[in-house]
């Protein structure tokens, strides 16, 4: 694929970081959402690295996670024919611009950034890249003239202040940014802890028993799905206030099986919960086993030829951008 952005669709951007485990939360809430986009969209992927050494990572490691991350999306189905897949670091105009954003932005800008409070803000020892990473994430999106932004409910906030810099920066200096849209997908954009319904399904859960890593055996996640909290009583009914634990494991059967809540309610009218998790067992099982498949389908050398394929042509529309945003400022001769 050649990125063409002078066609009519609009452009999409979003990423994720090489940071920990990606789980099925990550799955049905974003990448998902992603495939179904290919095709409406011009399609931009990063992987985040930047992002990701806002907290401290082994650098083994890391190398190892970009290359898995890739493999993650490409076996969700993101297309290298469709979409363009690049690594951040890679393109040096996202550093530039948030240096620039970060002389637009107000302390009391990031001082609302609720995600920061919790991850722990309050410690001394917290690098001040994890305080100030919103805005390098709005200058990922703005580099790109984004339209929209496919992001969890827990991201929105950032696409929120990306709008803000944006709309400062075209009033103050002149008319550069477009200004992107947060688009949230209606079902699943929160799936939530095996372990506990009322927190987030999360890489940094303190128990494995909270998510179903993408990388877990078929049959431990089988476990993990049989073992998971349910509610008191017995019916088996989408109820998010009421009965959040079944509400959450219907929400994914559903995302998995393309079946609708209310089909699940009907076949499972009468039926207790250990059927109910048995099947679901089931769809999660076939799911990661087809899913395996693909993620092991790719070697290391293709996922390094496609990050390299991406950058190469995310490039040239990164630096026009930032090229405006000087002229604009004045710092270009």
């Amino acid at each position: 694929m050649e990125l063409d952005v002078k066609n009519n669709k609009p452009t999409v951007f979003s990423g994720v970081q090489p940071s920990g485990i990606l789980h099925l939360g990550n799955y049905l809430g974003a990448l998902a959402q992603w495939v179904e986009m290919q095709n409406q969209y011009n399609c931009i992927f990063c992987v985040v690295d930047y992002h990701a050494i806002t907290v401290k990572q082994e650098p083994k490691e890391l190398s190892r996670r970009i290359l898995d991350v890739v493999k993650t999306y490409l076996a969700a189905g993101i297309n290298p024919e469709k979409s363009v897949v690049f690594q951040q670091s890679d393109i040096t105009a996202h550093t530039e611009l948030a240096w620039i954003l970060n002389c637009l932005a107000r302390m009391a800008d990031l001082n609302k950034m609720t995600q920061f409070k919790e991850k722990g803000g309050e410690k001394e020892s917290v690098s001040v890249g994890l305080y100030d990473y919103p805005v390098l994430m709005a200058a990922d999106i703005l580099l790109y003239n984004t339209d929209a932004v496919p992001v969890g409910e827990d991201q929105v906030q950032h696409v929120e202040l990306a709008r803000t810099l944006a709309q400062r920066f075209n009033r103050d200096y002149g008319q550069v940014f477009k200004i992107p849209e947060v688009a949230i997908r209606k079902q699943g954009a929160r799936i939530m802890g095996l372990d506990d319904p009322t927190k987030k399904m999360s890489k940094s859960a303190s128990s494995s028993a909270n998510y179903i890593a993408l990388t877990d055996a078929p049959e431990v996640a089988a476990k993990k799905i049989m073992r998971a909290v349910t509610d008191s009583g017995k019916e088996i009914k989408y109820d998010l206030k009421n009965k959040p634990a079944i509400a959450n494991l219907m929400t994914i059967y559903s995302l998995l099986a393309g079946v609708s809540l209310k089909d699940l309610e009907n076949k499972y009218r009468g039926k207790m919960y250990g059927e109910f998790k048995k099947d679901l067992a089931e769809a999660v099982k076939q799911f990661l086993i087809k899913f395996r498949l693909k993620y092991h389908d790719y070697s290391d050398d293709e996922v390094k030829r496609i990050l390299k394929d991406g950058a190469r042509q995310v490039g040239p529309v990164a630096e026009e951008t930032l090229k405006r945003v000087k002229i604009k400022l004045g710092i270009t001769t």
